[in-house]
């Protein structure tokens, strides 16, 4: 069979991805939506949602590389994104994002929201190498904030690993700019499998989910606040 792209795209203006036109009295709606990249076949996509419009609600949304199936591999069904958002005032409520091989989630609009978010990042990075985002960074945040962003917020996130090669980790599950703006409730890694580990919750903050460890390290309120002295 020949590939497979899996591609949607919400938009407007001209389908610009600096498109600034409100819709705020009739909100573009997209619920129910599932997305598989391989598994039946060799699939590829290099985003399988986009969202350029402004005002947009995304209702239960299941954005999946295969992790089994035909055709399944490092190289063989590739995905670097489920979901980027570029426009602002967008909210995704039920959003699930697995195993692509960058960022789940690349999230750029100003004024974003999520309620509830469940993303297992990717078994087969066959090295460190190989799944590295940055200088001194191991691996891609499952849910990433653009570094130029003021204003987001999101509640009830969970990320998990099942790393199938040695020496591969993940120092964080969530990136974001430390803003005032920019504020996460509720967060959950769990490390699953026999490798790897999740180094940090969010940014710096969470200590690590460690395989054979009964821990799953919980981040309540980010920006971390203080403790109030006694």
């Amino acid at each position: 069979m020949g590939k497979a792209y899996v591609f949607l795209l919400v938009s407007s203006s001209y389908l610009c991805a600096n498109s600034k036109r409100r819709h705020e009295s009739s909100p573009i709606c997209l619920h129910d939506v599932f997305f598989r990249v391989g598994g039946a076949a060799a699939g590829r996509a290099a985003v399988n949602l986009l969202v350029n419009s402004s005002d947009t609600i995304i209702d239960h949304t299941w954005i999946w590389r295969a992790d089994h199936g035909r055709g399944v591999g490092w190289q063989s069904n590739t995905s670097a994104n489920g979901l980027v958002v570029n426009g602002d005032h967008v909210t995704a409520y039920g959003l699930f994002v697995e195993h692509h091989q960058e960022f789940q989630v690349m999230w750029n609009g100003e004024d974003g929201r999520t309620y509830f978010y469940q993303s297992e990042i990717p078994y087969d990075p066959p090295n460190q190498a190989s799944y590295t985002s940055a200088k001194g960074v191991n691996g891609w945040a499952s849910y990433k904030v653009s570094d130029n962003v003021n204003r987001h917020e999101a509640w009830g996130l969970g990320i998990y690993s099942v790393f199938l090669k040695p020496d591969v980790v993940l120092s964080r599950a969530i990136e974001v700019p430390q803003r005032p703006g920019v504020r996460f409730h509720d967060m959950i890694t769990v490390a699953l499998g026999n490798l790897g580990e999740i180094s940090h919750v969010i940014d710096d903050a969470g200590e690590a989910a460690r395989i054979n460890s009964h821990v799953t390290p919980k981040v309540a309120e980010f920006p971390v606040t203080p403790a109030a002295p006694r």
